[in-house]
């Protein structure tokens, strides 16, 4: 089967391993012409060239950042990248932030429950001090702890946490980072501060710490475990670059009762292996976890692609307001084919529209409430205080979250949505063609 990077979660098995050099590049030449949706732009395509250079040669002739090509030698690793959360190399599980107005400025932000520093009990929110007894101090702390991380099995790491220092020595593993990771703000029972429940869906991969139905596995085992507890819950979009469409379509469904989430046009192979455009819609279905509760969506600019489609599902749907800022404006997908050579082709084909049938291609999608300034934690608050009449800390003191805790915005975009085709038809027509 075939990669598209727009929400399938199957993927091409090569059929040839030793192709003439040359019918590499024919191969792409051809599928570009049989599949890219913007036909306009082919007409000049160079028809001959280098397979070793395609990418420089045929893709960036069409100067679409988001149609590309990667050879044999790397796709794999693409391939994983793109459909599972796995942390290439191995990993002792952690996520975290350097700060270097501080002495020592590598700051845990996260530590993965299943995971060597997770089993450790590695403090969330401490600093690394140390790492196999080199002192992590100054501008080059992250360099030198990122370098013992990719070059050592084992890690030995000191830990200031609370004024309290802990060593822990760690063996790298295989690791699965999780998509879904679930925090609570503005929480202080003595002051009557119910809190806020923050559900950070970082991407849309169908193998991630689930195991076994990835992103939306996650949530739902989330939402299926919490059932009792009737707090705000804020979706958390924010730099979200997106992944497979079925993983975000269905998670949409999970909070939608009833009409479409979303349409999309594409251009797709037919079965004499022409070219047509064709087009098709996905329906919600009622009765799911989601639907009842109080919720808000928060995303700013680096919410992008699949984000945009789970966005605009929820909020055309339903009475769940978007809040934050304009998105990224990724209206497009992209399918990726594991080529006659067994490269990677990545190419866009498709074309979604909101469930009112809106193109935000290029305009991306606006919130209902927009934030003044950051699209931080304390922005979605007042929009729980206001909506919920969640209670919440009204000094400016109260309501900042941990600065060391926020989600920066995104400078660049990486990621898309993601779908995969059927290998061995569209290897069939090509052999059959006359290019």
């Amino acid at each position: 089967m075939l990669l598209c990077l727009l929400g399938c979660s199957d993927f091409i098995h090569p059929v040839k391993s030793t192709p003439e050099p040359e019918s590499e590049y024919a191969f792409n030449y051809w599928l570009l012409q049989k599949v890219y949706l913007y036909e306009d732009r082919l007409a000049d395509l160079p028809k001959d060239g280098d397979s070793d250079s395609i990418q420089q040669q045929l893709y960036s002739f069409l100067k679409d950042p988001y149609t590309t090509y990667t050879p044999p030698s790397k796709s794999e690793a693409v391939i994983t990248q793109i459909n599972t959360s796995l942390i290439v190399g191995g990993d002792i599980g952690m996520l975290y932030y350097t700060f270097n107005e501080i002495d020592h400025p590598i700051y845990i932000k996260r530590v993965y429950a299943k995971s060597p520093a997770g089993r450790a009990g590695v403090p969330r929110y401490g600093n690394i001090i140390e790492a196999n007894g080199i002192d992590l101090t100054g501008d080059r702390a992250k360099a030198i702890y990122d370098s013992i991380v990719d070059y050592s099995k084992t890690i030995d790491i000191r830990v200031v946490y609370n004024k309290d220092t802990s060593s822990f020595t760690l063996q790298k593993e295989t690791v699965y980072a999780p998509t879904v990771l679930v925090d609570t703000s503005f929480y202080n029972p003595d002051k009557g501060y119910p809190g806020i429940i923050f559900v950070s869906i970082d991407g849309f991969k169908p193998k991630t710490a689930d195991q076994v139905s990835g992103t939306y596995g996650e949530i739902k085992a989330y939402l299926d475990s919490t059932t009792t507890d009737k707090r705000v819950r804020v979706l958390d979009l924010r730099n979200n670059p997106g992944g497979h469409v079925d993983q975000c379509i269905k998670i949409a469904d999970l909070f939608s009762k009833k009409g479409t989430l979303s349409s999309r046009r594409w251009r797709a192979l037919t079965a004499d292996g022409e070219s047509a455009y064709r087009e098709s819609t996905n329906k919600a279905k009622a009765g799911d976890i989601g639907e009842n509760g109080k919720y808000i969506i928060l995303g700013n600019r680096g919410s992008a692609s699949c984000a945009e489609i789970f966005i605009a599902a929820v909020t055309e749907t339903t009475d769940i307001p978007f809040v934050g800022m304009r998105t990224f404006g990724k209206g497009i997908g992209q399918t990726s084919f594991k080529t006659y050579a067994g490269g990677l082709a990545k190419i866009t084909d498709l074309e979604f529209f909101t469930p009112k049938g809106n193109s935000y291609h290029g305009k991306g999608i606006y919130p209902k409430y927009e934030c003044e300034g950051a699209v931080n934690d304390t922005c979605a608050a007042k929009i729980a205080n206001k909506l919920y009449g969640v209670k919440i800390p009204q000094s400016s003191e109260g309501l900042a979250k941990r600065s060391m805790d926020s989600k920066e915005e995104k400078k660049e975009f990486e990621g898309g949505a993601i779908e995969w085709a059927d290998e061995k038809t569209y290897l069939k027509f090509f052999e059959k063609s006359k290019f």
